[in-house]
């Protein structure tokens, strides 16, 4: 049986349950009631790291979701790097209480890949996009959407992006691909010129790799 947790948090849920289970049997033999408070800890760390299934969408004409999170905006911009031109940019918040694990949002072969250093800034605000640490992942070969771009911004808390594939790699709608750990900000854009009827609205909250972000027409 698979356990609801991500192999990406392998490393710091041993590295957390051995620290914080030391602390709490020296704390019971020295002071009993803070015991309880590494216990709050370690189920802490559990939980940012948990790893719910979801029930992916059998459409093929629907963009996903790439995060867990609340849409904080949406726009038309210019992407140059990848889309090449003007495109239509969801972005979407998380929260150090959410799912921080990152899904492909649609079947696509990964044709571009961009790692770029940068600062920690709130990404809470759409000016993280730009001064960030960030990670893009280019999807192309879904003739419905064309070019399909996914980023992912470390946020004021997050120090670490992870991200597990690799140029022409084929990623499956839903597929996990990578996570930012602790809050942070991921960005879907694709092109304007696309029939894409986008389904939701700043507000929303959208779950990764089950809520449908817009439809191809």
């Amino acid at each position: 049986m698979r356990l609801p947790f991500t192999r990406y948090g392998v490393r710091e849920l041993i590295l957390a349950s051995v620290l914080l289970a030391f602390a709490s049997l020296v704390s019971l033999l020295i002071f009993p009631w803070v015991a309880p408070v590494f216990l709050a800890l370690w189920a802490l760390v559990v939980w940012f790291f948990r790893d719910p299934e979801r029930q992916v969408p059998a459409e093929e004409n629907v963009l996903l979701a790439p995060a867990d999170g609340r849409v904080v905006e949406i726009s038309q911009v210019d992407e140059p790097d990848f889309i090449g031109g003007q495109a239509v940019k969801i972005g979407i918040f998380l929260s150090i209480f959410d799912v921080h694990l990152n899904r492909a949002p649609c079947r696509g072969q990964v044709a571009y890949l961009r790692y770029q250093p940068g600062r920690f800034k709130n990404a809470l605000r759409a000016a993280a996009a730009r001064v960030n640490e960030s990670n893009s992942i280019g999807l192309q070969g879904n003739g419905r959407f064309g070019k399909v771009l996914v980023k992912q911004i470390a946020g004021a808390i997050a120090r670490r992006i992870v991200c597990d594939c690799k140029l022409e790699d084929v990623l499956e709608a839903g597929q996990r691909f990578g996570m930012i750990k602790l809050g942070s900000r991921t960005e879907v854009y694709f092109p304007a010129a696309s029939k894409v009827r986008v389904l939701v609205k700043v507000g929303d909250k959208v779950f990764a790799g089950e809520t449908i972000l817009g439809v191809a027409e």
